[in-house]
């Protein structure tokens, strides 16, 4: 099977040796996004919410780079240092995620890249 690596400028460009996602057959796995602003590279200023939109709004640009939108994902991994922001990362889902919801996992972790808080990975089914 032929893989597609996926790279779009609207996102941050990977900060290590790993691409923004693949694609093999119609399925298009993502590697993390974590709120970096992509014009940028730098860590977005401000709490959980504003953490978990820049995360979202990143891994929306490279679902559309790879011919697809949030609502082709069929799974989320959320990763938070803090869960105790799990309701206010909840609720900035549903802003991008609509029901019938992809299947999620949630853990707290110790750290994160870049001591963010917040970081989302993927897969999307393409038709």
């Amino acid at each position: 099977m032929t893989r597609q690596i996926i790279n779009t400028e609207k996102a941050p460009a990977a900060i290590g040796p790993y691409s923004q996602a693949v694609r093999a057959g119609n399925t298009v796995y993502f590697s993390g996004q974590i709120p970096l602003d992509p014009a940028t590279g730098n860590v977005v200023e401000g709490g959980i919410e504003v953490q978990a939109r820049r995360a979202f709004d990143n891994l929306k640009a490279v679902a559309e780079a790879a011919g697809g939108s949030l609502d082709k994902i069929v799974r989320l991994g959320l990763f938070l240092t803090d869960l105790s922001e799990f309701a206010a990362v909840n609720a900035v889902m549903q802003e991008y995620f609509k029901a019938p919801f992809p299947a999620r996992s949630t853990v707290q972790v110790a750290a994160l890249p870049k001591g963010v808080g917040f970081e989302v990975e993927a897969t999307m089914i393409l038709d």
